[in-house]
């Protein structure tokens, strides 16, 4: 091992990890903010432990002195999506942004790994902005299913136990399961639209019930407190109930209220 300053050497991997958190989460935001749907369900990210680092340029035969561009997920950031679907439009729109560049990418959703492993994978360079000026970081971005991410966390914990050498038992109880993880995609994929329906009448129905509870608050703001009372009780009486259509007229009628409220 060389006597570099690791935790100097990590600063910007660091610093790369957690913007690119917040861009995805912002891009989440943006896309369900436009009434669109979103293809990131969540967003996690991490930078490897050194010890992990070592290995790999071991296993790699990577020179300490090439670390940088030789271990490609020294900073690596993990996008779950709901549907098999998802990867691939989430993939176009990470190719098109202009905030970082593409290196290649790696699918291993269509040839998945021996082990059953499946994920799609895009090495990307990203200009991160440090106190000695601009640096160009290697990150990993990987994209997956929750039920692809479900079986590969657990893969990755019994490669640990075992030091990457399974009992035969092992491996043959992953496969099966990878393919249960994989079949478990392919179904929800079938029923995509039902339930994709189903979570935008959910959104719908939420949205609604925010508009109207805040109406009603600006209403006290403004010192109309019968009305706002009067709205209150309206609500309370239909809320539980499901009606959209109800709930939407009630946000007009408050809306009206307050635009009355400030003409004063």
């Amino acid at each position: 091992m060389d006597g570099r300053d690791w935790k100097k050497f990590l600063l910007p991997y660091e610093q790369t990890v957690e913007e690119l958190k917040v861009k995805f989460k912002t891009l989440r935001g943006e896309l369900k903010s436009r009434e669109e749907y979103s293809p990131i369900e969540f967003v996690t990210g991490r930078v490897k432990k050194v010890s992990s680092i070592l290995e790999k340029a071991k296993r790699l035969d990577v020179p300490m002195e090439q670390l940088e561009r030789g271990i490609e997920d020294i900073a690596g950031i993990r996008i779950m999506c709901q549907f098999v679907e998802d990867i691939a439009t989430l993939a176009e729109l990470i190719r098109k942004r202009e905030d970082m560049t593409l290196v290649y990418e790696k699918d291993y959703i269509t040839n998945k790994k021996p082990s059953g492993y499946r994920s799609y994978h895009m090495i990307v360079e990203y200009p991160v902005q440090t106190a000695l000026g601009m640096k160009r970081v290697l990150a990993e971005i990987q994209l997956r299913t929750l039920a692809m991410n479900f079986w590969a966390t657990i893969e990755h914990s019994l490669n640990y136990k075992y030091r990457e050498k399974l009992p035969e038992e092992v491996i043959k109880r992953l496969s099966k399961a990878a393919e249960a993880a994989y079949l478990l995609d392919q179904e929800m994929s079938s029923i995509r639209d039902e339930i994709m329906e189903a979570q935008q009448l959910f959104e719908d129905n939420s949205n609604i019930v925010s508009q109207v509870l805040n109406g009603i608050q600006e209403l006290y703001f403004y010192h109309r407190v019968r009305e706002a009372a009067q709205f209150q009780k309206r609500f309370n009486d239909r809320w539980g109930t499901d009606d959209v259509r109800y709930l939407q007229e009630l946000s007009k009628e408050i809306e009206q209220a307050i635009a009355r409220a400030k003409k004063g």
